[in-house]
């Protein structure tokens, strides 16, 4: 995959700001979609859209196809006659500045539920239409998920493998008789999947006719609570009892020094390999109706994935295996064409997996804040990336840059201040400027870069479970400033301006 020089900006949608406790897909994304248009900004990448279930976390969703009903824009169903303004009388105070997952979802899951109420009461004959179209259209992993969202309710939110074993085991008659007598509640999951895909489908229109890509994410693995494991244990390493028997993780590293225990069931790719990857290409080419460009997390992992004990209490004890490799990519590539992949290629990389990025021509990730730690010839310097890569300040994974200047050790912040030239009063726009001025065709900074902002901000800390995922962006944070800054940065180095816009010289003459 080949991409032009470009910039693109790191937000979740769940950090935009807005009044309902959490990032929608309502006006506030449709001002970021403005916002990056008018500073030259051509990329919005963001983390996997799915359901979430414990900890918050979008890489252990409830389904590798569905979308997050929490994102749903509450305004437009008002518009479109689903809600009623008396329906947001008791509107909590939620906070600004971070979601309050619990209280988002006890209160806008009960205006959804309304939203379904008003539609099966009353007559709307188009939105029956399409919905009816979505779920003929989506029935091939609707149906599971629904099933599998009911139940999940109905049995107090524990895990699938905790419920009545004739449900557990997916016993046919079972599952027959449940659909006949809850078909209220498979419809109302169904119906918040359809106004998703509605309002997602409208906001990616609107940004791609605005020349702004989406860049997505796909977890490598699947979170064991989620409809997917489930409905298809076949895939999954499982006993018969349908327990994992290893699990996913990798082992003692920067992050931690027991290593990361992610506990993801592992794949069967023998399994996967059998049906010909039908389940990873009907994944990729969902995803693909979502966003331009899919970022694959954990690439290492097709390559070589680390196998650990389901009974083991950290990761330390556990032992490298081998990836599907090309079997998969190979199948994906002739049902799917080119793939629009960015092979997230972290951590301790083999010469297998760089082996396995370049036959595909996928571009890897660099990042500015692990260039200190070595000396400098560091791969992850500037100066020496390779045209052909993703070049970030940092990740969702890491610390702010302003806070991983403050608390780096000694010794990386006089190497970090040198490289800059001393110039660390902005830190985080130093960063910035310095990874936009790389040969790297795409540049990638989180937005609290540009905000400069600190620890109060950071999205995930790997290996921890509490207080991740919760930062939103203060509203009006997009002011004019820091629209010109960026615009200024991505002109002065190049990044995806097309002839409409201004030339460097032109900008700079109006400038002076």
């Amino acid at each position: 995959m080949e991409l032009k020089r470009s910039s693109g900006i790191l937000l979740h949608i769940s950090s935009l700001p807005g009044k309902y406790g959490i990032g929608d897909l309502g006006e506030e994304a449709y001002k970021w979609v403005d916002f990056l248009e008018k500073t030259g900004t051509k990329y919005w990448q963001m983390l996997p859209l799915n359901p979430t279930g414990y900890g918050n976390s979008p890489y252990q969703g409830l389904s590798a196809f569905s979308g997050n009903p929490l994102f749903i824009d509450l305004d437009s169903l008002q518009e479109m006659g689903l809600l009623k303004k008396d329906d947001f009388s008791d509107l909590p105070g939620f906070p600004k500045e971070k979601v309050d997952f619990s209280r988002v979802n006890k209160w806008k899951k009960g205006k959804l539920e309304i939203a379904f109420e008003n539609y099966r009461h009353n007559n709307f004959p188009q939105i029956k239409q399409s919905f009816q179209e979505f779920m003929e259209k989506n029935s091939e992993w609707l149906d599971d998920f629904t099933q599998f969202m009911a139940l999940r309710e109905e049995y107090g939110l524990v895990s699938w493998s905790d419920w009545p074993e004739k449900f557990k085991m997916r016993d046919v008659k079972a599952l027959k008789e449940y659909r006949e007598t809850h078909q209220r509640q498979l419809d109302m999951h169904a119906f918040f999947q359809f106004l998703f895909e509605k309002q997602w489908k409208e906001l990616k229109e609107y940004a791609n006719e605005r020349e702004i890509m989406i860049i997505g994410d796909i977890p490598i693995f699947m979170g064991f609570d989620c409809s997917d494991v489930w409905a298809y244990p076949e895939l999954f390493l499982l006993d018969d009892e349908r327990q994992p028997t290893h699990v996913a993780g990798v082992p003692p590293d920067f992050f931690s020094e027991t290593g990361q225990l992610w506990g993801n069931p592992l794949y069967d790719w023998k399994e996967h390999k059998s049906q010909n990857y039908s389940w990873w290409i009907r994944r990729v080419k969902e995803t693909l109706k979502t966003v331009d460009l899919i970022r694959l997390d954990h690439f290492r992992g097709f390559a070589g994935f680390y196998k650990i004990p389901a009974e083991a209490e950290t990761a330390e004890k556990g032992e490298w295996v081998d990836g599907p490799g090309k079997s998969l990519f190979d199948a994906m590539q002739d049902e799917l064409g080119d793939l629009p992949f960015i092979a997230e290629d972290l951590g301790v990389i083999t010469p297998d997996v760089i082996e396995l990025r370049e036959r595909y021509n996928f571009p890897g990730m660099k990042l500015f804040q692990f260039a200190f730690w070595e000396d400098a010839d560091a791969e992850f310097l500037p100066h020496n990336y390779p045209e052909h890569c993703v070049a970030y300040t940092g990740t969702h994974d890491n610390d702010t840059s302003l806070s991983w200047f403050e608390n780096a050790p000694e010794h990386e912040r006089l190497f970090c201040a040198s490289y800059l030239g001393y110039h660390t009063k902005k830190i985080a726009h130093e960063m910035v400027r310095r990874v936009w001025s790389s040969v790297a065709e795409l540049a990638v900074a989180p937005m609290q870069d540009f905000l400069q902002l600190g620890n109060e901000a950071r999205m995930n800390l790997p290996a921890s479970t509490t207080g991740n995922w919760e930062w939103r962006m203060k509203p009006n944070s997009t002011g004019e400033k820091l629209a010109q800054w960026i615009k200024e940065i991505n002109i002065t180095f190049y990044r995806g301006l097309e002839k409409k816009d201004l030339s460097a010289k032109e900008y700079f003459s109006r400038k002076s």
